[in-house]
């Protein structure tokens, strides 16, 4: 067997060429994921940015509002010290005083605008720093009113004192005028006493007066038309010069005083605050040093009746004399 051999021709593969459209969609997809990629690096960029944010504004209304109740804290205990200082000093403080009033006025506006910064929704850094400033000045507002408070406190204590120490020497004063006024009314009273009057040497006469216009003694009542009563009025001398009122009493048998309004009669009060009926008050000048007689006459619209007539006689609330008269019954008709 014969072999032959024929040149064999080597087929040759072609590398393949790629087509254009599917390069460019591979580099579409890489872009794609490229941007993809992106995409969500910035999104979790932007969350973790976002999340640091809101973490700060949290951060930033957690340290507000912690400043705030800080403040309004403080703004509490302060108001409590002023309300406290206010109490203690009510009793002795007066209301009316100008300076403490202006200091009442500006601390209740200063404690009023506080109090309208920290209860504002959303308060600024701002305006908590404005309230935290007015809370320092409060602070020191209220430090000077209560050293003002103080001050007035030991003022009015040295008034209290000076006071007391017034009413002392005035209570002092008081009694030894009072006592001085004592004796001085004691020794006028005894003056006043020693001046008084007195009376002696009593006459009581029955009068009949006849037609012709004479008089006559009489003791028989029915012919008796007037009383006639004289007395002397002894030397004094204490009672000063001048006119005294002497007051007059008669009494009849019946045990009632003789008095007609009329006739000047009236009433006199006693020393012993005893009202009394007098018949007849007269006013004599008397003289000082020197005896002095007087004479009344009583004659009266009535028949005068048997029986004893007392006569008494005061001046200067006294009694200073009396006297009996008696009258008779008529030997024939009575």
């Amino acid at each position: 067997m014969s072999f032959e051999n024929y040149p064999v021709t080597e087929k040759l593969v072609q590398p393949a060429v790629p087509q254009p459209q599917n390069k460019w969609r591979n580099y579409l997809i890489a872009g794609l994921v490229i941007a993809l990629l992106g995409s969500w690096g910035y999104i979790i960029w932007l969350k973790s940015k976002t999340e640091q944010t809101f973490q700060q504004k949290e951060l930033v209304i957690t340290n507000t509002s912690s400043q705030r109740d800080q403040l309004q804290k403080e703004l509490e205990d302060a108001t409590r010290l002023y309300d406290m200082i206010k109490t203690s000093s009510a009793n002795m403080m007066h209301s009316k005083d100008s300076t403490i009033s202006k200091r009442d006025r500006e601390i209740a506006e200063k404690r009023n605008r506080i109090q309208l910064l920290l209860s504002k929704v959303g308060a600024t850094e701002q305006e908590l720093a404005e309230a935290k400033g007015l809370i320092a000045s409060l602070h020191t507002d209220i430090a000077g009113y209560k050293s003002q408070v103080e001050t007035l406190k030991g003022e009015k204590l040295v008034l209290t004192q000076e006071k007391n120490t017034v009413i002392k020497e005035r209570d002092k004063v008081q009694k030894d005028y009072d006592s001085v006024t004592t004796v001085i009314k004691e020794k006028e009273e005894v003056i006043d006493i020693a001046t008084t009057l007195h009376a002696s040497n009593f006459s009581i006469l029955g009068i009949d007066e006849t037609k012709s216009g004479k008089e006559k003694k009489t003791s028989t009542a029915k012919k008796v038309d007037k009383l006639r009563i004289t007395f002397d009025i002894d030397e004094n001398r204490v009672a000063q010069s001048g006119t005294k009122n002497i007051f007059v009493c008669i009494t009849g048998p019946d045990g009632k005083p003789l008095a007609a309004e009329a006739l000047g009669s009236g009433k006199f009060s006693t020393r012993n605050g005893e009202e009394k009926h007098y018949t007849q008050k007269i006013d004599i000048n008397y003289t000082q040093g020197q005896r002095q007689p007087v004479t009344i006459d009583w004659k009266q619209n009535i028949n005068f009746e048997k029986g004893d007539y007392k006569i008494e006689v005061y001046n200067n609330g006294f009694k200073i004399g009396e006297g009996i008269s008696n009258l008779k019954k008529g030997w024939l008709f009575g």
